[in-house]
């Protein structure tokens, strides 16, 4: 599942190809039923991608740094007990 597509985020590395897309699906129904907007989409795609991945990467630090920090806060409990 793709983030919000228009959120702070996302402004300034997706911006360029959402607005390709966009731009393609304006053009009308039948230039998108024939495919004409496929590689705008892979585009989206890969980028909302890589997005998802630095954000997760992020995520993962933080979750490590406070797992570290509860386990320390254990030890010491432990220590003093």
């Amino acid at each position: 599942m793709h983030p919000h597509l228009h959120t702070k985020d996302n402004i300034g590395t997706c911006e360029e190809v959402m607005n390709a897309l966009e731009e393609c699906h304006a053009r009308g129904f039948v230039w998108k039923s024939l495919g004409m907007c496929n590689d705008a989409k892979e585009k989206v795609n890969l980028c909302l991608r890589a997005e998802r991945l630095k954000r997760t990467a992020v995520n993962r630090e933080i979750a490590k740094a406070k797992r570290e920090k509860l386990k320390k806060a254990w030890s010491e409990i432990d220590e003093n007990t």
